[in-house]
Parts: C-alpha cells; structure tokens; sequence
C-alpha cells in the first residue's frame, strides 16, 4: 500500500464530534450495511453474503465453482430454476424479523433530524424500528427494483404501514432508501448478475437512483455502519449514491482495509474509523 491508498483514520476524538454536528445539522445520511445484524445476538436471518448464498444452495442445486457467489449462484438459480425460485429463496430466508438493536432503535429516534437513511441489506431490521419508534405515518421507504420483474420501472415506494406510495409523501420526516430491495413488504430483491448489471449499465446517469434521494443527498455528510467496500458491487454503489453530496464522510471499519477500499475511501473522502462497530454504536447513542 503506497502513503497515496492509505485512508485517513480517526480516534474518538476526531470523529464522534463531527458526527454529532452533521447530525443536529439535519446533514447526516447513515448508510447500513449487512455488519448492522453483528449487533444482534443470534440474528435470524443472513448477515454476510456467504451466509446468504450458502442459505440458497442449500436448497437449489449450484455448480460447485459458483457456490460461494451470490450474484452468481442466484443467477443460476434464476435460468434453470425460474426467478420466482430465487424470490422464494429469499423470502425465506429473511422471512424472520430480527428485534432491532439499539443503535437501530437510536437511527429511528433520530428521525426528525435524518431526512434519508440507506439500507443496504435485505432484512427488515431498520424498518422495524422505524415502525416501533415512529408509528407507520411519519416516515417512508423507498426499494430499488428487478428490471426482470419490474421492466422499465426502477424503484417503488412504501408508506410506514408497507402500502404501495404513488410517490414521496412530503409529510414522511424520513426517507429509508433500498437501493437493492428488501425482503418487507413484497419481496423485491436486486441479487442475480443480471439484477445488477442492469442497474450498473444505468446508474452512472443516476436512472436507478430517485429524485428525491437525489435531493436529499446533497451536501450532507455520510456514515457507513456495518458497511465493507471490498467488492466492486459496494463501491459502485456506495460511490453513485453519494454523487454530489459533501465531502467529508465516515466509515466505521474496524479491519484493515484492502488495497482497493483503501483506494476507495481515499477519493471518496470517506474517514475510517478504528472501532468495532458495536463501540462506535454505544458512543453514538450515549451522544
């Protein structure tokens, strides 16, 4: 690694402030990843990829070279046994609610002052809590969508209650944005190669991405919790969802980083901060 790919890292001292002004400022985006289920104890549902594609082939029957990729294996899923099957799959596997942690339950509290929130995994974890804290009428969400399901349509969205919206509704005071789905209320999961390369062929224009995430991105400052950017699919995501937002950002990333997320946390201003995630959460609700 050259002084060029090491990211910035910071102590307690150097972040948890920042966070906390970004946050009273409503100018604070968290952005969830698959790691937020390492809070709860004996999670129900999937929490990493390979936990997730080793829950599918254990039902569908997957070329051995292709078992241990997602994308890849939902793929092959999906020609040989239908895309129903790989939605059925999914749905069991994140048919369970896992009870929110209380850095979920703090995010939902938080509420008034985060006007867009990005969950990047399936489970249902962060709506819950919304739902427990807020109720089902103060806030929406937003699911990106399969173009082999939802042809020519790329995102949906969902009142508190998991009705289908016609849009935003200016009266929601939050906006959680699934840009590859999720498992409540209808089962819309971006999983397969073909999923994704239909979205990566257009995201670059922003096509996939909403107006209203696009306007509520701007200028603010993210937060990446239980986020890793060690394949191309994260960071491609995570670099067009922040497209023209501030440029000052955090990522509470406890391992050491790779060449490549390095590399990517460096152009994209991203702070590492060195602490598990579970203590950067007890710091976050004490603040």
């Amino acid at each position: 690694m050259t002084v060029m790919d090491t990211p910035v890292k910071a102590t307690q001292e150097t972040w948890l402030e920042p966070v906390r002004s970004a946050l009273l400022e409503h100018k604070l985006v968290p952005y969830l990843g698959p790691g937020m289920l390492g809070l709860i104890p004996d999670a129900p549902v999937p929490g990493t990829p390979e936990a997730l594609v080793a829950l599918l082939v254990a039902k569908a029957t997957v070329p051995h070279k292709i078992r241990n990729r997602l994308t890849q294996a939902a793929q092959f899923i999906e020609n040989f046994k239908h895309r129903k099957t790989v939605v059925h799959l999914m749905n069991e596997a994140f048919a369970a609610a896992p009870v929110p942690s209380a850095l979920h339950l703090w995010l939902a509290e938080q509420s008034p002052r985060l006007p867009l929130m990005v969950e990047g995994w399936y489970d249902d974890t962060l709506t819950a809590a919304m739902r427990l804290v807020l109720g089902p009428n103060r806030w929406g969400e937003v699911q990106g969508l399969a173009q082999s399901e939802h042809f020519g349509t790329w995102t949906a969205f969902y009142d508190g209650k998991g009705q289908l919206a016609e849009s935003f509704d200016p009266q929601w005071q939050s906006l959680v944005y699934r840009p590859i789905g999720g498992h409540a209320p209808a089962g819309n999961y971006l999983v397969s190669d073909s999923d994704y390369v239909e979205v990566l062929t257009e995201i670059d224009i922003q096509t996939p991405i909403p107006a209203e995430v696009q306007q509520l991105r701007a200028g603010k400052h993210f937060l990446f919790l239980g986020c890793r950017f060690n394949d191309q699919l994260s960071r491609s995501f995570a670099r067009q969802i922040m497209k023209r937002s501030s440029q000052q950002h955090w990522a509470v990333l406890p391992e050491p980083p790779t060449r490549m997320e390095a590399r990517f946390l460096e152009e994209q201003h991203i702070t590492r901060i060195d602490c598990s995630l579970a203590e950067a959460a007890q710091l976050l609700c004490a603040a």
